[in-house]
């Protein structure tokens, strides 16, 4: 698989005081295979989707024990001119760019209105090998409750483009690379409890989105949302057992006219 154009999701990672148990879970409901951990770099766990790569799992760095969430990582061609370019836009970099041996080059950083992602530079790691299939990485939101903060902010970091869904009922933005689209931006509602932050929501692909369901709650996970048809596919929306929010969907049940979206 070819590396992706500039602001295109490209991995999505997550760290467990627990590794072991989030590869249990992970692969009873996402089918996840794993690979061996690398002691050389931290304990980094990949996981495959049908034998290919799609996510990983890491032990947390110390003092972010219990802090576990999902971290996606848009392409970049140079991590530090991105890294440049986020703290111009008002962004903050919470790890500079670091050289992970031959596979590339990572940062971390939040957004003005709080969301962390991270910036990968690809070396002979270029990201997602799977696609479309089930346990694949699917699609991803900013959910925020500063919408205006994020928009400006990754507008300014990445080439995209933006449509506004015209929709009353929902403040729902997307981002596209060319004529891709590669990311959503959520407004959050007074539904959100005011503890939750901002956040990247990461969906993986399902092949039943209430069969996934059941089994991620009967194995302690928390459902939020859902499960919901809609004309992208049968979504729903879970915390893990270890706290990390994630959405499955099943992009193959679809109901209802896509809505129409305007440039901006």
């Amino acid at each position: 698989m070819a590396v992706q154009p500039e602001g295109t999701p490209c991995w999505v990672d997550a760290m467990y005081s627990d590794v072991e148990g989030a590869k249990s879970f992970y692969g009873d409901v996402l089918g996840w295979t794993f690979g061996e951990s690398s002691s050389e770099y931290g304990n980094y766990t990949q996981a495959y989707a049908d034998g290919k790569a799609t996510a990983a799992v890491v032990p947390p760095m110390p003092g972010q024990e219990g802090q576990s969430q999902w971290c996606l990582y848009f392409a970049s061609p140079d991590a530090a001119a991105t890294a440049a370019k986020i703290r111009a836009a008002g962004g903050e970099v919470l790890m500079e760019p670091m050289q992970v041996g031959d596979f590339g080059t990572m940062c971390l950083a939040r957004e003005p209105s709080g969301a962390v992602f991270g910036v990968w530079q690809a070396g002979s790691h270029e990201g997602f090998e799977a696609q479309a299939v089930p346990g694949a990485y699917g699609w991803a939101e900013v959910f925020t409750r500063e919408p205006d903060k994020a928009d400006r902010f990754f507008s300014a970091v990445f080439p995209y483009t933006a449509q506004q869904l015209e929709d009353d009922a929902i403040d729902f933005r997307m981002f596209n690379v060319g004529d891709a689209t590669v990311l959503g931006r959520m407004r959050m509602t007074e539904e959100f409890p005011p503890e939750v932050p901002s956040y990247v929501n990461v969906y993986f692909v399902v092949s039943d989105c209430d069969d996934t369901v059941a089994k991620a709650t009967k194995l302690g996970a928390v459902l939020r949302f859902g499960p919901m048809s809609s004309p992208y596919g049968r979504f729903a929306a879970l915390t893990d057992p270890q706290g990390a929010n994630f959405s499955v969907i099943d992009i193959r049940t679809t109901e209802g006219e896509q809505p129409k979206a305007k440039p901006v």
